[in-house]
C-alpha cells in the first residue's frame, strides 16, 4: 500500500537503505575499482547512511522527549538526515551521497506547508472530514499526492545539480551518471510519489548496467560502478518505503567483461590499479575532514585542493562542509583547510595499506601514555642548541605551560611556551624551527587561534629549505596525542598522517573561571562560575571545579573513549586529579587515565579523550 511522503516514511527509508547496504556492503566493496581500488565503497556508503539514520532517530527522540511531546515534521527529518550524512560521510561515494541527500532535503524541507504540517497531517485532516465533504476530501487527497510526486521529482533533480557542483571534475559512468538517470526517469513518471520513486529506482538500475561502457576501468574489471550500485540500493529503500513493496533486485554487479569500452581515458586514475590498492601513478593519500568556513573561503579552498590532487569533492553549505580529496601531500591538504577555516574530524588514509590507526585504539605501535620517548630527532643537544648537522626530522610544539614544555622536550620536541595574553608571533615559530635544526619539521600549534600564525611560519621556513607540515591541533592534549605516535624512522608523509589522525581522534575540553556575567552556549554564567568547554564551546556551567570536571568527563565519555588525559594547571591541587581519576575508574570501565602537571597559568584543567 502506498505511503505518504512524510517524516515516518523518511525514517523507514533510512532503515531500509541501511539494511540493504549492510547486505550488499561486501559485494560493493569487491567491485570498487574507481576512482581508487581500495575496496571500501560499500563500507563507506553504509557508514554514511548509518550516520544519517542515527540523526533521523535523534530527531524523533528529541521531539518525543520535549515538553510538548510532538512529532517531527518532514522538514525536521530530511534536514536531520542530510546533516547526519554530511558529518558522517566517508570516502568519495559517501561524500557524493551526502550531497545528493542534501539536495533532496533542500526541496522537501522547503515544500513543507505553512504552519509546520507535513503531508501526513494533511492526510489525517482529510480523513476526518464530514461525509458531506467527501468529494472535496478526495480532491484534496489527489492534490496532496500530486504535490508529493512533484516535490520528489524536484528533489531528485536538485540532488543531481548539487552533486555535480560539488565534484571538481565530474566523470561519466559513475554514481553521478546513475543519479542523473534516476532524476530523468522520475521526471518522466506520472502518478503518486511511490510511482515516481519506483521510476527513479528503475532508471538508476538500468543506467548502472551501462556504466562499464562509459568508463574503461570498469569495462576492464568487468564490473559496474560501485558508487552507482550503492545509490541504486539507497533508491530501492526509498521505493520500498513509499510503495510498501520491495523493488526488483539490483542487476548483477558483474555484467561481464565483454561490455563495450569507452574510447578515451575515461577520467582520472585510469592508468590501471596496482596490487596494493593504489592506482599506478595516482595520489598516495585520501584526506577527509569537516570544515567550518564561509562560502568565499571554500571557493578558494577548492582551487587550492584541485591543484594539489584529484577526486576532489566538497559538499555542504551554511558554514559546514565535508571535504574529500586524494593527494600526495596530506599535510598540504590539511593546511589548506586551516587557511580556509576550522578543519576537524580529520581522517587520512594511505592507499598503500590499511587506514591509519586512530589514536587510543591500542596495538603494539602505541607508545606508553607517559610519552617517555627517546630523543630520536637529534634536533637539540643537552643545552638546547642546534647540532652541527641537521637532523632528519623534528617536532616543534606550542604549549601553554612550563610542565608541558618539559614534557615535550623529554619526548624530543622543541617547545615554544606561551605566556598569558601573549601568543607567539610567526617569527618566534620560525626561530623554533631553526632551533630544531632539521630537514623536516612537524609543527603543532595546539591552539585554534595560532593556526594562521603557524601556517605563515611554515611558509617562511619552507622558503629557507625546510620541509614543514602543520598539524591543526587545537589543544595541548591533541599535541600530546600526536607526539605519542611520532616516529622519525618512517617516511615524513606517513609520520604526518599518523600524527594528524591521532590528534583528530582526540576530543578536548578545558575548564576556566568566568571573569564576568556573559551569555554562553550553555546559558548565562556569572563571574566566578566554572565553565566546562568541550571542543571550544561552553557546555557546562558549575560552581565547583571538580564537580564541573566530572560532568564534562561524563558527557565526553558518553560517546566512547579509551584514555583520559588530565593536564593540571599551575594552582590545581593534586587532590582534584585523584578525585577525577577515581571518578573515571568507578564510572567508566576499562578507561585509562594519565595525569600531567602542565603548569599552565590560565586553564586550571585541560582534558583529552582518546
Amino acid at each position: 500500500m502506498p505511503h505518504t511522503l512524510d517524516a515516518d516514511a523518511v525514517r523507514t527509508w533510512c532503515g531500509l537503505a541501511l539494511d540493504a547496504l549492510g547486505r550488499a556492503r561486501a559485494d560493493i566493496d569487491a567491485i570498487n575499482v574507481y576512482p581508487v581500488a581500495d575496496g571500501d565503497t560499500g563500507t563507506n556508503l553504509y557508514l554514511t547512511v548509518e550516520s544519517a539514520a542515527r540523526a533521523v532517530d535523534a530527531a524523533f527522540d528529541g521531539h518525543a522527549t520535549s515538553a510538548a511531546a510532538s512529532r517531527p515534521t518532514l522538514a525536521d527529518v530530511v534536514r536531520a538526515m542530510a546533516h547526519g550524512a554530511l558529518i558522517g560521510a566517508r570516502g568519495n561515494s559517501g561524500t557524493i551521497l551526502a550531497q545528493l541527500l542534501r539536495g533532496m532535503a533542500d526541496v522537501l524541507a522547503d515544500g513543507t506547508p505553512a504552519g509546520g504540517a507535513d503531508p501526513a497531517d494533511r492526510a489525517c485532516a482529510a480523513s476526518t472530514a464530514s461525509t458531506a465533504d467527501t468529494a472535496s476530501t478526495a480532491d484534496t487527497a489527489d492534490a496532496a499526492d500530486t504535490d508529493e510526486a512533484d516535490g520528489l521529482r524536484r528533489a531528485l533533480r536538485r540532488a543531481v545539480d548539487l552533486a555535480y557542483l560539488a565534484v571538481a571534475h565530474p566523470v561519466e559512468g559513475t554514481v553521478l551518471t546513475v543519479a542523473v538517470a534516476a532524476a530523468e526517469s522520475a521526471e518522466r513518471a506520472t502518478g503518486d510519489a511511490a510511482t515516481v520513486a519506483r521510476a527513479a529506482y528503475e532508471g538508476a538500475r538500468t543506467a548502472l548496467q551501462a556504466t562499464p561502457g562509459q568508463l574503461d576501468v570498469l569495462a576492464r574489471a568487468g564490473v559496474v560502478d560501485a558508487g552507482g550500485y550503492g545509490l541504486v540500493t539507497v533508491l530501492g529503500g526509498l521505493a520500498q518505503a513509499l510503495s510498501g513493496e520491495a523493488p526488483s533486485a539490483p542487476a548483477p554487479a558483474r555484467p561481464g567483461r565483454d561490455a563495450p569500452a569507452r574510447t578515451g581515458t575515461g577520467g582520472q586514475h585510469l592508468a590501471g590499479c596496482s596490487t596494493d590498492g593504489a592506482p599506478d601513478g595516482g595520489p598516495a593519500f585520501e584526506v577527509i575532514y569537516l570544515l567550518e568556513a564561509g562560502d568565499s573561503a571554500v571557493t578558494a579552498l577548492r582551487e587550492r585542493l584541485d591543484a594539489l590532487g584529484d577526486s576532489l569533492v566538497v559538499v555542504g553549505g551554511d558554514g559546514l562542509w565535508n571535504v574529500h580529496v586524494h593527494v600526495d601531500d596530506a599535510g598540504a591538504a590539511v593546511e589548506a583547510g586551516i587557511q580556509a577555516g576550522r578543519p576537524y574530524r580529520i581522517r587520512i588514509t594511505h592507499f598503500g595499506g590499511a587506514a591509519v590507526r586512530k589514536a587510543g585504539s591500542g596495538g603494539p605501535d602505541r607508545p606508553d601514555p607517559a610519552i617517555v620517548l627517546p630523543d630520536q630527532s637529534g634536533a637539540q643537544g643537552p643545552t638546547g642548541g642546534p647540532r652541527a648537522e641537521r637532523a632528519p626530522r623534528a617536532v616543534v610544539a606550542v604549549v601553554p605551560g612550563d610542565g608541558l614544555a618539559a614534557l615535550c622536550a623529554e619526548a624530543g620536541a622543541t617547545a615554544v611556551a606561551t605566556r598569558p595574553g601573549e601568543p607567539p608571533a610567526s617569527g618566534e615559530l620560525v626561530d623554533a624551527v631553526r632551533r630544531a635544526h632539521a630537514r623536516e619539521v612537524v609543527l603543532l600549534p595546539n591552539d585554534t587561534e595560532l593556526h594562521h600564525t603557524a601556517a605563515a611560519a611554515a611558509a617562511q621556513a619552507r622558503a629557507e629549505g625546510v620541509r614543514v607540515a602543520v598539524i591543526p591541533t587545537r589543544s595541548a592534549v591533541q599535541g600530546i596525542a600526536a607526539l605519542a605516535v611520532h616516529e622519525p624512522g618512517r617516511s615524513f608523509d606517513e609520520d604526518v598522517v599518523a600524527m594528524t589522525s591521532a590528534a583528530g581522534a582526540t576530543r578536548y575540553a578545558e575548564l576556566a573561571v568566568a571573569e564576568r556575567q556573559s551569555w554562553t552556549m550553555a546559558g548565562v554564567c556569572q563571574a566566578g562560575d566554572v565553565l566546562g568547554m568541550i571542543d571550544g564551546d561552553v557546555a557546562v556551567i558549575g560552581s565547583e571545579l571538580a564537580a564541573t570536571a566530572e560532568t564534562v568527563l561524563d558527557r565526553m565519555l558518553a560517546s566512547g573513549g579509551e584514555m583520559v588525559t588530565l593536564v593540571l594547571g599551575a594552582d590545581l591541587p593534586d587532590e582534584v586529579a585523584e578525585r577525577l581519576e577515581r571518578h573515571v575508574r568507578d564510572g567508566h570501565f576499562a578507561v585509562d587515565t594519565v595525569v600531567y602537571h602542565g603548569g599552565q597559568p590560565t586553564a586550571p584543567l585541560i582534558i583529552g579523550i582518546e
